[in-house]
């Protein structure tokens, strides 16, 4: 079973928001895999004392962007693939660098500025976040 251990009990967004982003970041960084049981809304909604209204809502978004397969009355599932993988990657990396926009113009940064320090700072890095 998917397990909740190191859902961030802080966070930007709604709780449901938070819930579809933290299982695509598992099925991106592959610990959840494909047929892996996904908690009962129940357990979720105890579990981090939301509203079981909010975890539906969260598991609604992941059964329509195929993360999940659910049937009345029985367990729900993971559904990964190389494609949903491939997407969950894709709205992360997205999300993350929406952030970076917002927070980059909200300084009052000129895009140019931006590219230019995107692109330094792109050639600096090194994987595990250690820069020159």
């Amino acid at each position: 079973m998917i397990s909740l251990a190191g859902f961030p009990s802080d966070g930007d967004g709604p709780i449901y928001l938070r819930i579809v982003r933290f299982i695509r970041a598992g099925v991106a960084a592959g610990s959840i895999a494909d047929g892996d049981e996904m908690p009962s809304r129940r357990v979720v909604s105890a579990t981090l004392g939301v509203n079981p209204n909010t975890v539906q809502k969260a598991y609604k978004l992941l059964e329509d962007e195929g993360l999940m397969v659910s049937r009345p009355g029985a367990k729900s599932y993971a559904v990964v693939t190389p494609e949903s993988v491939e997407a969950a990657r894709a709205k992360l990396r997205a999300e993350e660098i929406g952030r970076v926009v917002s927070a980059l113009k909200t300084s009052g940064m000129e895009k140019s500025e931006a590219m230019e320090l995107i692109s330094r700072l792109w050639d600096e890095y090194e994987v595990g976040g250690d820069t020159e």
